[in-house]
């Protein structure tokens, strides 16, 4: 049997109203008819059914179009009730649908929102730190001038290279002083020898010389 729809008003009111006009009581046949609509599956059994409530009341022929129309109009409502049921589930879907993904930004969001104030605390903290560089590095502008950020950039930036530039002087004159070290250590080991081999002579000299004496 056919499941009962929930609500049969708008067909209910229409029902009540042919009847009223067949001049069938409503009160006893209508909710009676109804029900014959709502529990029989086919158009056939329906019609069986409707020939047999109606028969009392109407000839052969009136009897065929009137279970007719009852029957087309319990079609069309039955139709329309089916697409709003489908369009009510459709609704009911893309609104979970949309609570799912609000759920889900909502979360998004909290995690980013944990994630940024993580960001500003340790920003925050190397700030902090900045400062204090800044304040043990940077003097106070004499006649009260306020210097700009990107000033100081620019100055720290000027210091920066001016501390390379006298590093690579170091380091230039330590390489020149090696090299002229290097020089004179070898100019005196020159003169070292020469000095020597000039004793030694003398001292040959020296020897034969004696040696002529004798």
């Amino acid at each position: 049997m056919a499941a009962p729809l929930p609500d049969a008003g708008e067909f209910e009111t229409w029902l009540n109203e042919r009847l009223d006009s067949l001049e069938v009581d409503r009160e006893v046949y209508g909710a009676y008819i109804l029900g014959i609509l709502q529990e029989e599956e086919s158009d056939e059994e329906k019609e069986d059914a409707l020939r047999g409530i109606l028969s009392a009341f109407l000839e052969e022929d009136a009897m065929e179009d009137v279970c007719k129309q009852i029957i087309q109009q319990w079609a069309d409502y039955s139709s329309r009730s089916a697409a709003m049921k489908n369009a009510d589930a459709e609704v009911q879907a893309i609104a979970s649908l949309i609570e799912k993904q609000a759920q889900i930004v909502v979360k998004q969001k909290e995690v980013s929102e944990e994630s940024k104030k993580r960001k500003e605390a340790l920003l925050a903290q190397y700030a902090n730190i900045t400062d204090e560089e800044d304040e043990a590095e940077e003097e106070e502008p004499a006649g009260g001038i306020d210097i700009t950020a990107n000033e100081r950039s620019l100055f720290k930036n000027t210091n920066v290279e001016e501390v390379l530039h006298r590093q690579k002087q170091k380091r230039d004159q330590a390489r020149e002083d090696a090299q002229k070290k290097k020089e004179m250590d070898k100019m005196q080991r020159e003169k070292d020898k020469l000095a020597k081999q000039d004793r030694k002579e003398k001292e040959k000299k020296r020897t034969q010389k004696n040696e002529r004496r004798r």
